[in-house]
């Protein structure tokens, strides 16, 4: 077993930088109450870029200067750039904490930049296939508890637009399907409010009404009282079942390309933007903190770049 695993610190580096990066550590996970799953990413970047800089001779942050950082970002150089932006974040973020709390003069990182990747765009389905997707949800004229459950669960996360965990994290007490809206947790614990739509709230009425009781049934002891979204036995359902839900409809639906939980998503906001959403509406419905993150969605479409194309370009017929 490594020494730093053994003795919980994040790399092998001296006691004084693992002390620092472990008080940035718990900064971001209890003040400002990041996702476990964000600390412990920051924790897995911050041990290579530790590991790194023990084996550089470097003690302290004190001791490393902006040519360190890059050339810690040259080592990466096999990585993809989306991994090596990611680590120069969790970089980024230690050196700010460190001068915020007095510990070194100057962030050395501030003036390195992120590696420029391929721009890709994100997978999106057409208005006809997320349609096609959610009839296919529940096998037509099924009426059983899962077949109701799985047609709900999509409809909502299409009404929605929320991640995975947003829609298998839901309890009753947040949604209202009188106003039509639901409060969705997303990243940090931040909440939002988001409106539900007409076929979203027929399909979760019917599920609620005749689907979730038989399912809560099945828990062998301490039914569910909270979650929305439950599995075969009674149990909150798992983001793992919401992946083969979404792959199951994709295949009953014959859309022949991989679909997973956050198309849509994706979905969701490529219709509001092409439908007249501004971009500002988009980010506040997706939660996003920042509107970069949404711009992505702005993109035009294949289909409509070739409509505007042939509609408007004198020789294009």
């Amino acid at each position: 077993m490594d020494k730093s695993e053994s003795n919980g610190t994040v790399g092998a580096a001296s006691d004084a930088l693992n002390g620092l990066i472990e008080r940035f550590l718990a900064y971001i996970d209890v003040e400002r109450g990041l996702a476990k799953a964000t600390v412990n990413a920051y924790r897995s970047d911050l041990r290579r870029y530790t590991q790194w800089l023990d084996a550089r001779g470097a003690d302290s942050l004190a001791e490393v200067s902006r040519h360190d950082v890059e050339d810690f970002m040259a080592s990466l150089a096999e990585e993809s750039p989306r991994s090596r932006a990611r680590r120069l974040a969790a970089v980024h973020e230690l050196h700010r904490f460190a001068v915020s709390n007095g510990e070194v003069m100057t962030d050395v990182s501030e003036g390195v930049k992120p590696p420029k990747g391929a721009s890709t765009l994100p997978d999106v389905l057409s208005v006809d296939e997320v349609a096609a997707l959610l009839d296919a949800a529940a096998p037509q004229g099924a009426n059983d508890p899962v077949s109701l459950r799985d047609r709900a669960l999509l409809e909502f996360m299409y009404a929605t637009g929320c991640r995975v965990s947003e829609a298998v994290g839901a309890d009753l007490a947040d949604i209202d399907l009188d106003q039509r809206v639901a409060r969705l947790t997303g990243k940090g614990s931040k909440q939002r409010l988001v409106p539900i739509g007409s076929y979203a709230c027929a399909a979760m009425r019917e599920y609620l009404a005749n689907g979730r009781e038989p399912l809560t049934c099945k828990a062998k002891k301490n039914p569910e009282l909270r979650a929305i979204f439950l599995n075969k036995r009674g149990r909150r359902l798992s983001r793992q079942s919401v992946w083969e839900i979404v792959k199951t409809a994709g295949e009953r639906a014959h859309i022949d390309r991989p679909l997973h939980p956050h198309t849509l998503r994706h979905s969701f906001a490529t219709h509001l933007i092409q439908g007249g959403a501004d971009v500002r509406t988009v980010q506040e419905l997706l939660g996003h903190a920042s509107v970069t993150t949404t711009q992505i969605y702005t993109h035009v479409s294949p289909q409509v770049l070739m409509e505007t194309y042939l509609t408007s370009h004198p020789r294009a017929r």
